[in-house]
């Protein structure tokens, strides 16, 4: 796969990522108030996750800053991985996997930097763009999340060892369009690890052919 078609995968899921995180936190109101059942086990729920993945964060007063500027470095790292992995010709499972997760870093990086200069906050009302009163300042927005899918909810059997008898929830995560595609990323990268890890050159190629 060339680069400019790694480009335009990336191009297309910021644009989808970003056109429904907008589209979520001016439309609904924060938590479950605002909340839309589209099955059972499929809602759409605005949340905001301020750190990292399930919610954790990085202590102290400069956390949230710490972890934005870390996050711009990762991507400048993973940008030149995708563009290394171009010129060495690499095949199309690392290329699309290593789009997949440039895409998913920057669409929330793009919350992360933006978001709280943009934006008012979403309790108990809807939030505007542009607001006079933004909720927060450069890098330290919100990331938007909505995708949840509560697909099971009940108690755990008592025989069960450690948790038998309590309360549990399969899928508990709520998450965004950037993280499925991060995830969808890592998964080619474990599932198809040697083929994604095969380097194909433009040599191998052409004695292929006249093979």
């Amino acid at each position: 796969m060339s680069l400019r078609n790694s480009i335009l995968i990336i191009a297309i899921i910021l644009l989808v990522d970003q056109f429904v995180k907008i589209y979520i936190k001016t439309n609904f109101v924060y938590g479950e108030a605002g909340q839309i059942n589209v099955a059972n086990w499929f809602k759409i729920l605005l949340i905001e996750n301020e750190g990292m993945a399930w919610g954790t964060k990085i202590p102290g007063a400069y956390g949230k800053l710490i972890l934005t500027v870390f996050r711009i470095l990762a991507i400048g790292g993973i940008g030149y991985w995708l563009y290394d992995s171009s010129c060495k010709h690499s095949s199309n499972y690392l290329m699309i996997a290593i789009a997949l997760i440039f895409a998913g870093a920057a669409g929330n990086i793009i919350d992360s930097v933006f978001y709280g200069v943009v934006f008012d906050d979403s309790y108990g009302h809807l939030a505007t763009a542009f607001s006079d009163k933004p909720y927060g300042s450069w890098f330290h927005g919100k990331v938007v999340d909505m995708l949840y899918f509560p697909i099971w909810e009940g108690q755990l059997p008592k025989w069960l060892p450690l948790w038998g008898g309590q309360e549990f929830k399969f899928f508990n995560a709520i998450f965004n369009i950037a993280d499925m595609a991060i995830s969808t990323g890592v998964g080619i990268l474990i599932v198809f690890n040697k083929k994604a890890f095969t380097r194909k050159t433009l040599v191998e190629s052409h004695t292929n052919s006249q093979g």
